[in-house]
């Protein structure tokens, strides 16, 4: 964080020599936890923010492009979600957009951080809206991949709401082909995964191309998505994977006729266009994704800058 004549600001590093700035009203907690540095702010644009690592996580204006195009979309591509496991997730949002969904028993959320959880709890209401008390709601604070390693639980939506891979963070491996393969074997039949996969800015797309090619290793439908996420200051990419619901062949109206009858509430975001939308990649996405050759992997994870 830097200080001007007549403010505080919060620059939101893309790379040593791009950021985005954002003016600070109010610093309601700023903490070092065992993980990561965390703060929770109010900006003068965006209102409250999560920052995680010195980087953007959610802001107050428009977490709900996020966290809609994040869950939504997988949601819908098994017939009838009754188990959620969410990875990571702090703030609740992605619980919270999960429990509109009808069908939903159990949701299962598992964060490595559990002091960003309660900060988070206690300072951005409006993200969780009361989904960390839901009695469908399971919180376990521990490492997610080791759960998985150690559960025989199946799941028919997985949504991995991590941070990017950091070096040294909490969350790289998170994103390698042995995570996936974890995740794939407990899922059920028609189980989907989603997550976030960085930037799509033509000169950062490592990230989101490496993820797509390594989850086509395992997932026999793979797509990624775009949504614009105006407080992240760049183009946002989300990957999501299916076990047998290829989400290219679902029209507008038929995510909107699930929309309306699995979800509960309007949604401000997605809905059928939308979903049509933020499949239709650009052309240099496209070519970067088909280029790709990167598989991540354990001992060759990848990192963005920090």
């Amino acid at each position: 964080m830097q200080d001007s004549k007549n403010s505080k600001w919060f620059l939101d590093y893309f790379s040593p020599s791009e950021g985005h700035m954002h003016g600070i009203r109010t610093i309601f907690s700023s903490k070092k936890t065992k993980f990561q540095q965390m703060d929770i702010m109010d900006t003068a644009s965006y209102g409250r923010c999560l920052v995680l690592d010195h980087k953007m996580q959610s802001s107050e204006a428009d977490e709900f492009i996020y966290h809609e195009i994040l869950v939504h979309p997988a949601m819908l591509m098994h017939p009838n979600p009754k188990n959620v496991f969410v990875v990571g997730g702090g703030e609740g949002a992605t619980v919270r957009e999960v429990l509109r969904h009808k069908s939903v028993e159990r949701c299962l959320m598992v964060d490595i951080d559990e002091e960003v959880v309660m900060l988070c709890k206690e300072h951005l209401p409006e993200w969780h809206a009361g989904a960390f008390d839901d009695k469908r709601t399971a919180l376990k604070f521990l490492d997610a991949r080791r759960y998985l390693e150690e559960t025989d639980d199946i799941y028919d939506v997985i949504i991995i709401d991590i941070s990017e891979p950091v070096e040294e963070g909490p969350a790289y491996l998170l994103y390698t082909r042995e995570f996936y393969e974890m995740v794939n074997k407990r899922l059920s039949a028609e189980g989907a995964i989603a997550l976030q996969a960085g930037t799509t800015t033509p000169d950062r797309l490592l990230n989101l191309t490496a993820v797509h090619k390594t989850l086509m290793q395992v997932f026999p439908h793979v797509v990624s998505m775009q949504a614009a996420i105006p407080s992240f200051g760049l183009p946002w990419g989300f990957t999501l994977a299916s076990k047998q619901t290829d989400p290219r062949k679902l029209s507008a109206e038929d995510i909107d006729k699930m929309v309306s009858s699995r979800v509960s509430g309007p949604l401000k975001y997605y809905d059928g266009d939308t979903h049509q939308m933020s499949m239709h990649l650009p052309k240099f996405i496209r070519k970067a994704i088909d280029e790709q050759k990167r598989i991540i992997e354990d001992n060759a994870p990848i990192f963005t800058y920090n």
